[in-house]
């Protein structure tokens, strides 16, 4: 896990943690406790709830197009393609969610009568968030990110890092995919850094 935070012209920050985890159910979770410990650093506690219901849509999309669907599954079945990346970034007013995986589908919103599986989740992102997109980085996959509105920015403490343990069946194996999902976030954080005062998209 890695937090970030640099300090653009005119002092505009720009705040960032985000995590590897092994494409499988329990990523969901894990990602939630990301979300809740980060926010509440960030002193924006009462948007967890919000960011928490987001972060699962998005990363249950992520599994079930990249992951282990088994609940429990075998460590040994856990390959080294087995790996999202998800990541929050407050830029002033927004907090950011991003999810990688290694598909470069398109995600699909499905409608609420589509007896499809899957794609009903982002009816409920649109719904949550200001707005939410996917774009293809660099460095493969895709990222599927929305953007929540707040009434104040992040303030977290100066100088500190946030150590997560990550539960063993949930550690992402390393590997070019886990490079891949690194590079994918790092991107990310690097774009908001550079287009923060230009018309930016998210």
């Amino acid at each position: 896990m890695t937090e970030g935070q640099e300090a653009p012209r005119h002092c505009n920050w720009v705040y960032t943690s985000s995590l590897q985890l092994a494409a499988v159910p329990s990523a969901v979770s894990c990602s939630r406790m990301l979300v809740r410990l980060t926010l509440t650093r960030w002193k924006l506690a009462d948007y967890v709830e919000t960011a928490e219901l987001v972060m699962s849509e998005l990363v249950t999309n992520a599994v079930r197009a990249t992951g282990l669907l088994d609940p429990e599954p075998q460590t040994w079945k856990i390959k080294e393609e087995h790996v999202i990346g998800v990541q929050l970034r407050a830029i002033g007013t927004s907090l950011v969610l991003d999810v990688w995986d290694r598909s470069s589908d398109q995600p699909v919103a499905r409608s609420s009568d589509d007896d499809a599986e899957g794609g009903r989740g982002l009816l409920l992102v649109g719904a949550t968030c200001k707005q939410w997109d996917f774009f293809r980085p660099h460095a493969g996959g895709k990222i599927v990110w929305a953007e929540l509105e707040l009434d104040r920015t992040a303030k977290p403490p100066p100088l500190s890092t946030m150590p997560v343990r990550i539960p063993g069946a949930t550690k992402p194996p390393r590997g070019p995919v886990h490079t891949m999902a690194e590079e994918a976030l790092l991107q990310r954080f690097l774009d908001a850094l550079y287009q923060w005062d230009e018309p930016r998209a998210v």
